[in-house]
C-alpha cells in the first residue's frame, strides 16, 4: 500500500464529478447490456477513461475548478430532490400551498379545517382547507 500512497502523491484524486462519472458508465453499461444496444456498452467506456484520467491527473486546479463548475451545475437538481425528500417527509403532518401574488411556498400543519393563511412576504391573505 506503500507504493499506492507514493504513487498518488501529487495527484488530484477522486471527487463528485469523477463518482457522476463512473455511474453514467455504470448505466450506460447496464442499458446497453440488458437493451443489447452494445454501443451504448462501447459509449459507457468513455466516462470510465475520462474518470480515471481526472482521478491520476496532476493539474490539481484544472480539475478543481471543474469539480467545482459541475457542483454548480448539479446545485438546482441536489436542491430540487432536497426539496421532494422534505415535502415527502412532511406529508403527514403539513399542507403546503403557494401564494397567488408572489408564488412563495407555504407550509401549514393540517387538519385544522378551514384556515386564514397569511403570506409572510406579501402578506396577502386568502383561505384554505387544511
Amino acid at each position: 500500500m506503500k507504493w499506492l500512497r507514493k504513487f498518488m502523491a501529487g495527484r488530484y484524486g477522486g471527487d463528485q464529478l469523477s463518482i457522476f462519472l463512473l455511474l453514467v458508465s455504470l448505466l450506460l453499461t447496464l442499458v446497453g447490456q440488458m437493451t443489447r444496444v452494445f454501443i451504448l456498452v462501447y459509449l459507457g467506456y468513455i466516462p470510465i477513461i475520462l474518470a480515471f484520467y481526472r482521478v491520476f491527473s496532476k493539474n490539481i486546479t484544472k480539475r478543481s475548478l471543474e469539480n467545482y463548475k459541475f457542483a454548480i451545475f448539479m446545485s438546482p437538481v441536489y436542491s430540487f430532490f432536497k426539496t421532494v425528500q422534505k415535502r415527502f417527509k412532511d406529508r403527514k403532518p403539513h399542507k403546503y400551498f403557494k401564494c397567488a401574488r408572489c408564488n412563495a411556498k407555504l407550509r401549514v400543519p393540517k387538519g385544522k379545517g378551514k384556515i386564514v393563511i397569511t403570506c409572510p412576504k406579501c402578506k396577502e391573505k386568502f383561505t384554505k382547507k387544511s
